[in-house]
């Protein structure tokens, strides 16, 4: 099954670290990708460029709304993604929990909705 794995951090934060720490960080999240990959659970995962990039757009009754800035103000932020293959949720929250980032702010699962391709 698969599972998205939301990654949430405060950007302050983040934005705050020393070179050599964020460095740290970085390597040691490519580490852990190449494990997932090597293990059979890697898909796809990717990093997001600031909040403050984000643009927020809704449709209400056939007219379109734009926003600059996400949906909710919140003390973390949307900060990057993974998609992984694991057997059940117990699997999954296991590979999510190793993911470096969870130290630094909190890693959402969730299962994908598998649609009936008719």
């Amino acid at each position: 099954m698969k599972y998205l794995c939301l990654v949430y951090h405060d950007e302050e934060k983040i934005d705050a670290l020393p070179e050599s720490e964020y460095n740290a960080i970085v390597r040691e999240v490519l580490d852990y990708r190449e494990e997932l990959r090597r293990g059979g659970h890697y898909i796809i995962s990717d990093g997001l460029q600031s909040v403050h990039t984000a643009t927020t757009v809704r449709v209400r009754g056939g007219k379109v709304s734009i926003t600059d800035g996400p949906f909710a103000e919140t003390k973390e932020q949307l900060g990057g993604f993974s998609l992984i293959e694991a057997r059940d949720l117990n699997e999954a929250i296991r590979l999510a929990a190793k993911m470096p980032p969870a130290r630094l702010g909190s890693i959402e699962v969730r299962p994908l909705k598998e649609f009936d391709p008719r």
